[in-house]
C-alpha cells in the first residue's frame, strides 16, 4: 500500500469515478437549510438547494468543517501509518484549511500537509487529480507538496452564471446589479484569482452564445494554458444546450488532451444557482 493519503473536501466537485479511480478521500462540507446543517454531497443535494430557494426565496449558508472532524477524518489513514495530503477550499474563501491544520497537530506519527488551493470547486479538483497521479507515479511526499503548492498559482477556475438572484439572495451583489443584468441580458464571469472571486468579464445575449463567447474569451491566451486536461463544472440540471456549447467550444480548440464533466456540489449550488457553467484547467508553469 501506499504509504500517501490524498485528501479533499467536497466543494473539489470530483465526480465519484474518479475519487475511486484515485483513491482519493473526500471530507464533507456543510451546508445550512434554515437552521439544521447537512453534510454536502452526504445528506443534501444541489436539487434540495433549489427547493430550499423556490420555497424561501433565502440562499443556504455554507459553513467549513471544523477541526474535530477533520481529526476524526485523519486519524483512520493516521494509524495505518500514511503520510496525509490535504488540498482543500481557499483560505480566503473558507476556514476549512485552517481548521485542518489545527487537526494535523494531533497526529505525530505521520507527516501532513494541509494546502491552501485558493480556489474552488475543480479548480481544487484539478490540483487533487494532479497529486493523485503524482502518488500513482511514486514521488515523494516532498516532491507532491512542492509541486502543488506551486501549481495553486496556477489553476485557473471561472464561472459564467445565468442569473444573480443567488448572490443577490447571499449578499454577493446589490438588487441593482441583479436586475439590471437580468433587463439586458448580461451574464457575469466570475472568476477566482489570488485566492478571491471577482467579476472578470460580461456577456450579453443567451446563455449558448454567452457560453460560447466565454469559452473564446478564455482560450484566447491558449499558449499558456496546460493542455493535459480540462473541466466543464456545471451545476445540477443545467440546460443541456448550455453544457454542449461549453463543452464543444473547448473541444474544437482542439487543445487539451482530455475534457472531463463534473457537477458542481451542493456548497458551490447555495452561491450560484442553476444553470451556472464553467470550464477550468492549469496554465503551464514557466520554463
Amino acid at each position: 500500500m501506499n504509504n500517501i493519503k490524498i485528501v479533499a473536501d467536497s466543494c473539489c466537485d470530483l465526480t465519484a469515478e474518479l475519487v475511486a479511480k484515485h483513491d482519493i478521500a473526500v471530507l464533507p462540507l456543510y451546508v445550512a437549510l434554515g437552521d439544521t446543517f447537512y453534510r454536502d454531497g452526504v445528506d443534501v443535494t444541489p436539487k434540495d438547494i433549489y427547493d430550499y430557494f423556490d420555497k424561501t426565496q433565502q440562499t443556504p449558508k455554507t459553513s467549513a468543517a471544523n477541526a474535530a472532524d477533520f481529526a476524526d477524518f485523519f486519524r483512520p489513514f493516521a494509524e495505518a501509518g500514511q503520510n496525509i495530503i490535504y488540498i482543500g477550499i481557499g483560505l480566503s474563501l473558507s476556514c476549512t484549511v485552517t481548521n485542518a491544520r489545527l487537526a494535523a497537530e494531533e497526529f505525530d506519527n505521520v507527516k501532513i500537509a494541509c494546502i491552501d488551493s485558493k480556489n474552488l470547486s475543480t479548480g481544487i479538483g484539478l490540483l487533487v487529480l494532479r497529486a493523485a497521479e503524482m502518488v500513482e507515479e511514486g514521488k515523494s511526499f516532498e516532491e507532491i507538496v512542492s509541486t502543488i503548492e506551486t501549481l495553486t498559482d496556477y489553476s485557473r477556475a471561472s464561472f459564467i452564471l445565468e442569473r444573480l438572484e443567488y448572490l443577490h439572495r447571499g449578499g454577493r451583489c446589490s438588487l441593482l446589479t441583479a436586475v439590471g443584468a437580468a433587463m439586458l441580458s448580461i451574464k457575469p464571469e466570475i472568476a477566482v484569482r489570488n485566492g478571491t472571486m471577482a467579476n472578470r468579464s460580461k456577456f450579453r445575449g443567451s446563455m449558448v452564445s454567452c457560453a460560447k463567447k466565454y469559452v473564446d474569451s478564455l482560450m484566447a491566451n491558449r499558449d499558456q494554458i496546460d493542455p493535459r486536461r480540462a473541466f466543464v463544472t456545471y451545476t445540477v440540471d443545467t440546460d443541456p444546450a448550455i453544457v454542449a456549447a461549453v463543452y464543444d467550444a473547448a473541444a474544437a480548440t482542439g487543445h487539451f488532451e482530455e475534457i472531463l464533466q463534473s457537477n458542481a456540489g451542493s456548497v458551490i449550488t447555495s452561491h450560484c444557482g442553476k444553470n451556472t457553467i464553467g470550464l477550468l484547467f492549469l496554465d503551464k508553469l514557466p520554463e
